[in-house]
């Protein structure tokens, strides 16, 4: 077994070719055509603009989706497609005395009649990745109104060394849940239509370490695959630092796509 330390202020090594371990979901280029979602870079959200009330501060996004921050708290950005009508829901939401997850699905299923025939496509942008109570609350749910597709992009892995967590996410792929490590696409395609940011600051979201990314998508596969975790994360107090390390076994050199070790600087 290999053990490869590193700090959250580490030099960013080359970019290398890589790719998520879920098929790509592709975000809408442009904007929804639905009124919710008119922005402009000069005045940030318009006066008139009914999502403003749903949107999250800039330093809230900073915080909620640094994948170097372990803060307990977990926000949901999610949007509704209904398809052919051209019209999305956006929405935010944090956990309560219950997980932004199981709030959801109240909420879609109580708010408003839903036929088990409706027909829709669901997109999360979570901070945590769902734990295992809440992946069998989600496939329950999509077993419910099979009709339903959800993709779920996920910022840190939430406690990714426990096997509940693990086997719940392994559940999810295998109900048909897309699960993908969010990168700088979605952070500012994020920013764009769940940020309240300020004007002229439409370009101006967070940029976190491309290697803190790739190393989620490293331990993603892993779970995904049903290899033993790689990855360690550590918090120290006094500074306020993040620190990882990397132990690969010889099963991780096996059955690991060549390129994700590449892009991680691991081969």
């Amino acid at each position: 077994m290999e053990m490869w330390p590193w700090a959250h202020l580490r030099k960013q090594s080359p970019a290398r070719s890589w790719q998520q371990p879920s098929p790509q979901h592709k975000l809408p280029r442009k904007e929804s055509r639905d009124t919710e979602s008119k922005m402009s870079s000069e005045t940030g959200p318009v006066a008139v603009d009914p999502t403003l009330r749903r949107r999250i501060e800039p330093h809230e996004f900073e915080v909620f989706f640094d994948p170097r921050e372990l803060r307990k708290e977990t926000c949901l950005l999610y949007e509704i497609n209904w398809g052919g009508r051209h019209s999305i829901w956006r929405h935010t939401s944090q956990n309560t005395n219950k997980h932004v997850e199981v709030n959801f699905i109240e909420k879609f299923t109580t708010e408003r009649y839903f036929c088990p025939n409706t027909r829709c496509s669901i997109t999360w942008f979570l901070s945590w990745s769902p734990c295992g109570e809440c992946s069998r609350a989600i496939t329950e749910f999509l077993s419910r109104y099979p009709h339903v597709t959800l993709f779920i992009y996920i910022a840190r892995l939430y406690h990714h060394a426990d096997p509940r967590n693990r086997q719940g996410l392994r559940d999810l792929i295998s109900s048909g849940v897309t699960i993908q490590i969010m990168t700088e696409q979605e952070s500012g395609y994020c920013w764009r239509n769940f940020v309240n940011y300020s004007p002229s600051n439409e370009a101006h979201w967070p940029r976190y370490p491309h290697l803190w990314v790739r190393l989620y998508v490293l331990e993603l596969y892993c779970i995904i695959l049903g290899l033993p975790p790689c990855l360690n994360i550590l918090r120290r107090k006094q500074p306020q630092l993040t620190f990882f390390t990397i132990a690969l076994q010889s099963c991780h050199y096996q059955r690991l796509p060549p390129h994700i070790l590449w892009a991680t600087g691991l081969k």
